[in-house]
């Protein structure tokens, strides 16, 4: 058994310590807003916060954060108010198919949390995550607008 803290919450979850915290969070805790995407850390669609950094969960073995905070997109608002980068993600339409919100979500709140005014340049080098739909033109504009909320 392996302790988590997800989203404020302990689990005591019965996985492998090799399992990637993916797939404990899907089918261990059961919060299926991190999505799996290419299970090498490279699309950044299970992005999730580990002690406030952007990690890649998809490869994060289970018992490398047994311990730590784990914040996933279904703990970024706060109760029923959304977090400053949602209401943007929304007004700015970002979102096509979806796929890729949640982990572009979470590493915008990250670059968010250590530079409040990132400048485009800022945005660019951090946000690595892959959209298939292109909207990264609007990730840019969501980030911006929230920054300045």
């Amino acid at each position: 058994m392996i302790r988590l803290t997800v989203n404020s919450k302990t689990y005591q979850v019965d996985a492998d310590p090799n399992t990637p915290l993916l797939w404990a969070i899907r089918e261990q805790v059961g919060l299926t807003g991190t999505k799996y995407g290419c299970g090498i850390a490279q699309c950044g669609a299970c992005t999730v916060h580990v002690d406030g950094v952007a990690t890649r969960s998809c490869v994060m073995p289970v018992s490398a954060v047994a311990g730590k905070k784990i914040t996933t997109i279904e703990g970024l608002a706060s109760g029923n108010t959304l977090h400053k980068l949602q209401k943007a993600w929304i007004e700015h339409d970002v979102p096509q198919c979806g796929y890729c919100q949640s982990g572009m979500l979470m590493a915008a709140a990250a670059l968010l949390k250590q530079k409040p005014k990132p400048t485009d340049a800022d945005i660019d080098e951090s946000m690595t995550n892959i959209c298939r739909c292109g909207t990264f033109q609007q990730v840019r504009e969501a980030i911006n607008a929230a920054a300045k909320a």
